[in-house]
């Protein structure tokens, strides 16, 4: 320690006198003076943040918190934020005009084999006209000619598909979020997404968990179905407070065939104890129908349904009683018979929240399950007063498991080990 302090004293020396301190290795012009005018690359200061959310473009932000303004303004960014970075410093080439021979001569394969497929589309267009033209009689009867046209009509939207199901641009934009869903080709691609993995997670949830066959016997997922109340987006089978569930959950039902249809949408707790049979019962905590959805509108917000002619039963907040077992609510997408409606007044006076009976609704009014989602609830610190303002008795009971005796030949005898 006495050493570093010798060793410092003439550099204290030299800076308290005004002076530079010496270079033993080089001389007084290597030495590196302070200066006040900012060097060459001081002066490039980083470009400002834009201030709002109308300057900033989803494609090019990079920023985490570029992003959120995005986000929360509605606009979700386009693609990766490393392809983000990638096109701020490219020159703006259009996709389709990249300049690599390659790229090229294999897009000129492609439009040539589109231009096949539109071939073959002209002519099986030409051939259902002349189906529908015709006599039923040379179709062998109506119920034939109905069923060869169905077939037909098919085929041709399979060869929709095939012409665009290759081409880049197709691609870009689907991943970019700008497909157009009116297109079978966006349709048939999103479908493909969500099959590979979002389905797959829903049929796993509802199996594990026993929704089916405890509510339905049997459900085929062919739409997408996601849950929110307000910002907060629910997992499948995930556990959601009391409190954010007090309002009505946000559907965003995806289906991916064309044309618009009526659904009707049920949400189920299957695990409402029952005293007197030692069990559980059904109840319905909401009712609707006549809900028209399509590819292209899949928004569904359960609280801007109408009164008059949707809803059958109204919301009512999830609970689950403290010492009770979770409860799972399952959110079910019923679809309708085409041309027909639920009449809602008949219906609503027949209906009753406790002991609801999915299956025999569905039987009764023939419809056909198309989607399912499911969230959980339990009891919290705020159950107790989620079910005082939706005037719901007994959050003041409390459930305890039963003790089981033991058979009268397993009981130890106490005297034996005295």
């Amino acid at each position: 320690m006495a050493g570093t302090k010798k060793a410092v004293q003439p550099l204290i020396t030299y800076l308290r006198q005004g002076l530079a301190p010496p270079s033993r290795q080089f001389g007084q012009a290597a030495i590196r003076k302070f200066q006040t005018a900012s060097t060459a690359y001081d002066e490039a200061s980083p470009e400002p943040a834009p201030a709002n959310t109308a300057e900033l473009d989803p494609s090019l932000v990079i920023k985490r918190t570029q992003e959120e303004k995005l986000m929360k303004a509605g606009i979700m960014p386009i693609g990766s934020r490393r392809r983000r970075a990638a096109l701020q410093d490219s020159a703006n080439i259009p996709f389709e005009q990249l300049p690599y021979q390659c790229f090229q001569e294999a897009r000129k394969i492609l439009q040539a084999d589109r231009q096949e497929k539109l071939e073959q589309i002209a002519v099986q267009r030409a051939r259902i006209a002349k189906v529908q033209a015709q006599d039923a009689a040379v179709s062998g009867g109506e119920k034939e000619k109905q069923q060869r046209l169905k077939s037909m009509h098919k085929h041709l939207e399979e060869l929709k598909i095939l012409a665009d199901i290759n081409d880049p641009m197709i691609k870009k934009r689907f991943e970019d979020g700008q497909g157009d869903m009116n297109r079978p080709i966006y349709r048939y691609l999103a479908d493909r997404q969500w099959r590979s993995y979002h389905r797959n997670l829903i049929v796993q949830r509802i199996s594990q968990m026993n929704v089916v066959p405890d509510v339905l016997p049997h459900i085929d997922p062919t739409a997408d179905v996601r849950l929110a109340f307000r910002r907060h987006n629910v997992q499948p089978g995930q556990f959601v407070d009391s409190r954010v569930s007090e309002v009505p959950v946000k559907l965003d039902v995806q289906v991916f065939d064309k044309g618009e249809r009526l659904v009707s949408v049920a949400v189920v707790d299957s695990d409402v104890p029952n005293l007197a049979t030692d069990g559980f019962d059904y109840r319905c905590h909401f009712l609707a129908a006549n809900i028209p959805i399509a590819p292209t509108s899949t928004s569904l917000p359960l609280s801007r349904l109408s009164k008059d002619t949707q809803i059958l039963l109204p919301w009512l907040p999830p609970f689950a009683q403290k010492g009770s077992p979770y409860h799972r609510l399952s959110v079910f997408v019923l679809q309708q018979r085409a041309g027909e409606t639920v009449d809602v007044t008949t219906v609503r006076e027949k209906l009753q929240r406790d002991g609801f009976n999915l299956r025999s609704f569905v039987d009764k009014h023939s419809m056909r399950p198309v989607g399912v989602n499911m969230f959980r609830s339990q009891w919290d610190e705020g159950t107790a007063g989620v079910m005082e303002r939706a005037g719901v008795d007994g959050a003041d009971v409390e459930f305890r498991r039963k003790r089981v005796e033991p058979l009268p030949y397993k009981k130890k005898d106490g005297a034996r080990y005295r």
